[in-house]
This record gives C-alpha cells, structure tokens and sequence, in this order.
C-alpha cells in the first residue's frame, strides 16, 4: 500500500511515520505540509490511503478532497486526522474509513490503519476480478442488499459488509468496511429490521455483525467480552447476553448463558 500523510503539523507527521513504519503493509509513504501539496502528488501520482487533516491553511482537508473530485480523480481510502471533533459530520460525508481525533495513542492509530488496510485490500482485490476472461466467468450468486437514507441519498449496501452498528443520541452510525453512516432511526428499530441478516444486540447501545465475532470471554460481574475480527472489543450486558446463543449453531463443552 501507498500512505500519503497530509499535515501541516510537523510532530503529527513524525508521529504518523513512526506507526506507518511498523507495517508491513506500507510499500510507500510520502507527506504533504498542506493541501495543495498534496493535491499536486495525487495528481501525478497514485496512493491507497491518505491520512489527512482537516483545519489546514488556505485549503482544508475536506476542500482538499472536492477538489480532487472536480479533477476527475476518485480519492484513495481517507481516514482524517484532526483536533476538531466538529468536522465529523462532514468526514462521514466523504465516506472516510475512519476519524482519528487529536492527540492519538499510537493504538488508535493502529485501529484506524487495521480498517482502512482491509478495505484497500478488498477494493485491490474486486479491481483485478473485475473483468476476468469470459471462459472464465461464472455465473455470479445475487447478493442481498439493504438500502439506507443517509445525507440525502439511498445507498444500496451488503449487510454482510457492517461490522456493528452503535447508538448516537437520535441517531446510529452503521459501521461498514467501506465506511461509516449516520443513520436517524432508532436503534431498536434497526435491530428488528438487521435481525434476519445475523447481527445480534449485545449492550442498549451495540448491534453487531455475528459473522465478525471471534471470541466470547466470561466475566466475575455475569458478563462478557466479545472479541470481533480485527481485535475490537466489546462488553456484553447481562441483560443481552442469552443473544449470544444465536452466535453457533451448537456448544460443546459450554452449559449455556445462565441469567
């Protein structure tokens, strides 16, 4: 993969290299001070991710990413970096992977590069499957699909492709790998309707996606941790744990979530 950095703080640039520099991942990496820098290097060249900052000189990171559009170029994957959490709202406009809030941990960072990897990784791969030769194509099996509202349009999305869903006042944010949605429906209304598709409620606030779940670990307190793909945990309550029995289609060795 090829890292673009785009900050114009020069120990948030050091700090991003550092974590970059620990991952095999990363074939490339190149930084930008400002956005017309970096406007400039997208332009004559091609990068998988691009970490970016928002409030910026003369051209924020959001500006940054309208005019690239404009130019006829479909930005790489975004994950913003910023000190303003006043800006989400539009970054999920732009279908970035993920928004990192200044300062970071080093382990937030990591996070944030886990998701954006997998989705560079899986748009690598559909790209080269795209138009395979016709002895070898095959019939395709349809793929359900589940519309959602969001910024004024409807998106058509796999639901095998949301991770979790997380409750946000009035609102939702459906976490998917290419992105995440702010959603204005309530939680339990949209836990009713994902409920055939496998995601289970584990806490008044979290749905999340049965096919992403790796690990189950016991608490003193009656509870549970539940480890998804990727290393993400949650705290299942006791009030949702007996959801988790829908997590197998059997138990061995296991008694069952006793209330």
């Amino acid at each position: 993969m090829h890292v673009l950095i785009v900050d114009d703080e020069p120990l948030a640039q050091i700090a991003l290299r550092n974590v970059l520099a620990g991952r095999r991942e990363v074939e490339g990496l190149d930084t930008a001070n400002d956005a017309v820098e970096a406007l400039d290097k997208l332009m004559h060249r091609s990068f998988d991710v691009l970490l970016l900052d928002i409030s910026m000189p003369e051209v924020s990171g959001i500006e940054l990413l309208d005019q690239l559009t404009a130019h006829g170029r479909l930005p790489p994957s975004v994950v913003f970096v910023t000190a303003y959490q006043q800006h989400a709202l539009a970054a999920l406009e732009k279908h970035a992977v993920d928004y990192v809030l200044k300062p970071f941990s080093n382990e937030r960072i990591e996070e944030a590069l886990d998701a954006v990897f997998r989705r560079s990784a899986a748009e690598r791969a559909v790209r080269l499957v795209e138009t395979p030769p016709a002895r070898h194509r095959l019939p395709q099996q349809k793929r359900e699909k589940i519309a959602i509202k969001s910024n004024g349009r409807i998106l058509l999305i796999a639901p095998d492709d949301v991770t979790s869903v997380h409750a946000e006042g009035n609102y939702v944010l459906l976490q998917a790998d290419a992105g995440s949605y702010l959603l204005r429906v309530s939680i339990s209304s949209i836990a009713e309707k994902l409920r055939p598709y496998g995601f289970l409620r584990i806490h008044r606030s979290v749905l999340v996606n049965a096919s992403f779940v790796e690990e189950l670990q016991p608490l003193t307190t009656g509870e549970y941790t539940l480890r998804m793909k990727g290393g993400k945990k949650y705290t299942v309550t006791r009030t949702y744990k007996s959801n988790l029995k829908d997590l197998a289609v059997c138990w061995i060795g296991f008694d069952g979530f006793d209330e």
